[in-house]
């Protein structure tokens, strides 16, 4: 994988700039915090070299003046919302992210509620956090919230929430998931830190767009292409172009939003210091590529990429044929198509010849493997033990897997788990050739090569279960699949 994107750069240059917006406001930030602090996968593929973990490792490197006050809204418990990535509801999800802060020595001041109005699932939930020894502060709804301004700053609107007591400089507010009232939270601790004749700051922290790339770079249209299920756009800050002549990119909600934003800032303090969207942020990822066409290329491909999610969620019935077309606009003013990702081709090849679902991964030196449906190995299967043999430099005559190991594992699928297919997914074919290492030295030469695999851009003919999907995603491949049922079930794990 070409390098892009300078990590050590960033979280230097990211941290001096945070610590800025701190003495800028007088000691005291609160930091709306977007996105995904951990595991930033998306930003990882877009901008080759930036690590999953890097705006964690930024703060642990602020942990002295940092506290982490969590969000999550009360309607999002009640109706059990949950992260589609994680599967967990935000309540669990809550849980998780205390104990991941807390692993790396990020202090946890408080969890807030917000838009409480008694709901069952919270005033439980609350119960839950005050048992666990966690500060619990409740937020209310506000009538016509955000537009009523002079309702909004006054006793009656933010007056009657409850003041977040904080201990640090940088506060950072974070939350489970979009939705959950992240700055309005911030908005409130300002009226109050001012009520108590307290200065302090805001300021907003994303890192997608990246507003001094071009409207139309390709780590842009990627972030759209990732969000296609929102219908919203990026596009040029008009307040900021008005203030300083200057093309800067932002997001058209944050557009949208901002005269409103301002006005309550203005009502709060007295002032604003922001003339636009644009200066409230604090992201600086923008100026540390190194390398634009690597940035681009793999822009691209996660362009391709969210392409084939899409359309497998469409053709299951779980997404809008609408946003599969927004996708295709994007690739279409990118100027790519599916061929464009190198193991397409040979997997759909191999699948028209065999007459059975197939698998093809590109290699880092652009060998594509190919894996194909046998009676022991689903293609997915077959397809990793090929490429486990390529890396390894085993020959392709060389038994991986002992018939003494599979056969057990076969008779306790179909005889005692109750599965009409004996073929071995991805995890069973690990665990077999685990075992088999223990006393075959090709066997350990093999699983040796698993760490190679990271990275690396697999294609399926048809749409993968979720234990093959997760197995890949733990060995950091990075799937695509066909949007085609590989049998004529409704429900298929």
């Amino acid at each position: 994988m070409r390098i892009g994107f300078d990590n050590d750069k960033y979280l230097a240059l990211q941290s001096k700039h945070i610590k800025d917006r701190i003495k800028q406001f007088g000691g005291k930030l609160y930091l709306e915090f977007g996105g995904k602090l951990f595991d930033d996968f998306h930003a990882s593929r877009v901008l080759p070299g930036f690590c999953p973990d890097s705006k964690v490792k930024m703060l642990y490197e602020l942990r002295d003046e940092t506290e982490m006050v969590i969000v999550l809204s009360a309607d999002a418990i009640e109706k059990n919302k949950r992260r589609g990535d994680l599967g967990i509801t935000y309540d669990i999800d809550c849980l998780r992210l205390i104990d991941a802060f807390r692993s790396i020595g990020l202090f946890v001041g408080s969890v807030c509620i917000t838009q409480f109005s008694e709901q069952p699932a919270a005033v439980q939930f609350i119960s839950r956090l005050q048992k666990l020894g966690m500060k619990v502060y409740k937020h209310y709804k506000i009538p016509d919230y955000p537009n009523n301004v002079p309702l909004i700053v006054s006793d009656e609107g933010y007056g009657k929430n409850e003041f977040i007591e904080t201990e640090r400089s940088l506060v950072v507010v974070t939350a489970p998931g979009p939705g959950s009232g992240k700055m309005a939270t911030c908005l409130s601790q300002l009226y109050h830190e001012y009520k108590r004749g307290k200065k302090a700051g805001y300021a907003k922290f994303e890192t997608f767009p990246i507003w001094n790339l071009p409207l139309k770079h390709p780590v842009n249209i990627a972030y759209e292409a990732a969000t296609a299920d929102l219908n919203d756009v990026n596009m040029i800050d008009p307040f900021h172009l008005d203030a300083y002549g200057e093309t800067t990119v932002n997001y058209n909600r944050d557009v949208e939003i901002f005269p409103v934003l301002n006005a309550i800032l203005t009502k709060i303090s007295g002032e604003s210091v922001y003339k636009s969207p644009t200066d409230m942020g604090v992201n600086m990822a923008g100026f540390c590529i190194t390398d634009d066409d690597a940035v681009n290329d793999a822009s691209k491909q996660e362009v391709i990429r969210r392409y084939y999610e899409c359309a497998c969620l469409v053709r299951q019935g779980l997404e809008e044929s609408a946003t599969l077309g927004r996708i295709e606009r994007h690739m279409t003013t990118l100027g790519i198509t599916i061929e464009d990702r190198k193991a397409v081709a040979p997997c759909l090849i191999k699948a028209e010849l065999t007459g059975a679902p197939a698998a093809a991964i590109e290699l880092e030196n652009g060998q594509v493997v190919t894996g194909k449906t046998t009676e022991l190995l689903g293609a997915a299967s077959a397809m990793l033990m090929n490429t486990l043999k390529v890396l390894g430099g085993i020959s392709d005559e060389v038994l991986l897997l002992s018939p003494t190991v599979i056969e057990p594992i076969q008779k306790l699928k179909t005889e005692h788990m109750g599965s009409h297919n004996p073929r071995l997914h991805t995890d069973e074919v690990l665990i077999a050739l685990s075992i088999c290492a223990a006393t075959d030295p090709v066997a350990k030469k093999a699983m040796e090569q698993l760490p190679k695999l990271k990275g690396l851009d697999m294609h399926s003919s048809v749409m993968l279960s979720s234990v093959d999907i997760h197995t890949f995603k733990h060995l950091g491949v990075r799937v695509t699949c066909e949007p085609k049922s590989q049998t004529k079930k409704l429900y298929y794990k």
